[in-house]
């Protein structure tokens, strides 16, 4: 094992709950920590339905934000 990778992925964030508020989308991560940013950030979750930008899935293991319906993926990192 690659000592330098298995420091990387131990420092790097992942996804525990993902919701969207309104317009915003916040993400729970393993750390304990909230965050968030406005679906006009990113121009197909600006274009989205709210009941589409409501979909949010984790992926990749808490990598990454998916959104079916309108084909967007958001790392998470």
């Amino acid at each position: 094992m690659n000592p330098s990778v298995t420091v990387e992925r131990a420092s790097e964030a992942l996804a525990l709950r993902a919701w969207v508020d309104g317009r915003n989308v916040f993400v729970e991560l393993h750390d304990g920590r909230i965050v968030g940013f406005p679906a006009a950030r990113f121009l197909r979750l600006r274009d989205a339905s709210e009941e589409d930008l409501k979909k949010v899935r984790i992926e990749l293991g808490g990598a990454a934000l998916r959104w079916e319906e309108i084909d967007e993926d958001i790392t998470v990192r």
